[in-house]
C-alpha cells in the first residue's frame, strides 16, 4: 500500500508550514496533500504560496502532489477561491466539498474524493466516479466491513469502468465534523468575525473534557475532531484484506517522521504491533473512541 500525507488540518504559521514540508521531502511517502480544508481565514499561506511549495517539493521528491480544497464553504468569496484552484491546471484536486466536485466535472479532469463528501456505498461510489472521481477517502466513521461492501456494490453495478483507489484515514486526530459556528473561538470568548485567528494558539487543537475529566474531543476551529490519535498500524493486514489501496497518515507537531517509518516498516514486511496507543475502534464497527483490544475484536 502507499502512504501518504494529508492536508494540514491545524492552524500552523508560515514557518511551522515550511519546515515541516522541507522535512517531509525526505520521507518515503507516495503522496502530498496540501492546502487548507479547515478555515478560510487561515492565510499563513496563499494559493499562489501552496502552489509554489508544490514545484518545490515535486523537485525534491518523488511523491505526487495534490491540493487540497475546503470542505465548509460559507462565503461567495470561499467560492471564487476555489474555482481558482480546481482551474490551477498543474495538480490534481482533493474535492471537500460538491462544489469543487461541479466544478472539477466541468473542466472534465479527475480528482481525489475527500472523506467529507461522505460517500457511503457503492451507488454514491459509481455516480462520484462518473463526475471524474479517481480515488475515494471514505468517511472516516467507515468500518473495514462497510468499505468491503461499497466496493463489492460498486464491481456489481459498473462493469467497465476501474474500481478508484480506496485510501483510509489511517493516523492522526480524525476529523468528525464541521460547523458554521468557530468553537475555539466560542471557548475564548472570540466571535467568529473577529477571531483573531485564535486557533494559531493551539497547533494541535483545543482539548475539551468531560465533566469527569476524560478526553472527550479536541477543537480545531470550526471542525470538532477526536481526543485520541486513530492509530491503524496494528490493522495493516486487514486493510490489505479490504482492498485499500492508500493509507492516510495526517499531520502532527511532533514525531511525524517516526510514526512515517514505522508504517513503512510494515508495508515492506515488518510484522504490525499486536496493538498500539490512540483508537480504531470505528475500523472494527465499533465506538470510534475505543480500541480494539478493549473491545476483544484484535
Amino acid at each position: 500500500m502507499q502512504l501518504t500525507l494529508g492536508p494540514v488540518l491545524f492552524a500552523w504559521e508560515r514557518p511551522q508550514l515550511l519546515d515541516f514540508y522541507a522535512e517531509m521531502a525526505s520521507q518515503p511517502l507516495d503522496v502530498i496533500y496540501l492546502g487548507e480544508t479547515v478555515c478560510s481565514k487561515r492565510r499563513a499561506l496563499s494559493l499562489d504560496d501552496w502552489l509554489g511549495l508544490a514545484r518545490d517539493l515535486r523537485e525534491a521528491c518523488k511523491a505526487e502532489i495534490v491540493l487540497s480544497g475546503l470542505t465548509l464553504l460559507e462565503a461567495a468569496s470561499e467560492l471564487s477561491s476555489l474555482r481558482r484552484l480546481c482551474e490551477n491546471g498543474e495538480l490534481m484536486v482533493e474535492a471537500n466539498d460538491l462544489g469543487a466536485v461541479q466544478f472539477l466535472a466541468a473542466k472534465g479532469v479527475g480528482f481525489v474524493g475527500g472523506a467529507a463528501l461522505n460517500i457511503y456505498n457503492g451507488h454514491a461510489l459509481a455516480e462520484l466516479t462518473a463526475c471524474g472521481l479517481q480515488r475515494w477517502v471514505p468517511p472516516v466513521e467507515c468500518s473495514a466491513e462497510l468499505i468491503r461492501q461499497a466496493r463489492g456494490q460498486y464491481l456489481e453495478l459498473v462493469d467497465v469502468a476501474p474500481l478508484p483507489q480506496i485510501e483510509v484515514f489511517a493516523y492522526g486526530h480524525l476529523p468528525l465534523a464541521y460547523s458554521a459556528r468557530c468553537f475555539t473561538a466560542r471557548a475564548l470568548n472570540k466571535p467568529k468575525d473577529d477571531c483573531e485567528i485564535c486557533c494559531q494558539n493551539y497547533p494541535e487543537g483545543m482539548a475539551v473534557l468531560s465533566q469527569e475529566g476524560a478526553p472527550l474531543f479536541t477543537l480545531n476551529g470550526i471542525q470538532t475532531m477526536s481526543a485520541s490519535v486513530h492509530n491503524l498500524l496494528a490493522d495493516y493486514p486487514s486493510l490489505q484484506a479490504s482492498g485499500v489501496d492508500l493509507l492516510r497518515l495526517s499531520p502532527r507537531v511532533q514525531g511525524m517522521a517516526e510514526v512515517i517509518a514505522a508504517f513503512d516498516a510494515v508495508r515492506q514486511g515488518a510484522l504490525p504491533p499486536l496493538a498500539v496507543q490512540g483508537c480504531n475502534g470505528y475500523w472494527h464497527g465499533r465506538p470510534g473512541m475505543l480500541r480494539a483490544e478493549e473491545l476483544g475484536v484484535c
